[in-house]
């Protein structure tokens, strides 16, 4: 149910290719749901719509974990976050934790949206994915 003057913030995810199967197993479901029943109702009373969609028409291939968090997008058009990787919200990954950052990411945008690099911005980020760049 969407509230009067509630921000919609959604966590989208890509469809993933998984060219290494250890990145795979970082994706765990029941941790992902329960992390986004505890954002719903966390959200909820300050005014944010939360919502997960799965967008099935865009495949990424994941090499590592830079391109696992470039598979989740975050959007927040009322904070003028439109479609941003979740790897550009958050820069460094501290413990390759996907639920950690996502909900990193979700807070980010959602109470500190001026903090985020612009998109198209020259900033290299480095994802902290062991890749050595």
């Amino acid at each position: 149910m969407k509230q009067t003057g509630s921000k919609e913030i959604s966590v989208v995810f890509y469809q993933r290719n998984y060219l290494v199967d250890k990145w795979r197993q970082l994706v765990n479901k029941t941790e992902l749901e329960a992390l986004f029943i505890e954002l719903g109702a966390e959200l909820a009373p300050l005014g944010f719509d939360f919502r997960c969609v799965d967008e099935g028409d865009i495949s990424m291939d994941i090499r590592g974990y830079g391109d696992l968090l470039n598979s989740i997008r975050l959007r927040c058009p009322g904070h003028g976050i439109g479609n941003m990787c979740l790897g550009h919200v958050i820069g460094a990954s501290n413990n390759l934790s996907l639920t950690e950052d996502i909900r990193r990411g979700v807070n980010r945008v959602c109470f500190a949206p001026e903090t985020i690099e612009p998109q198209g911005s020259d900033k290299v980020v480095c994802h902290n994915c062991g890749c050595g760049c």
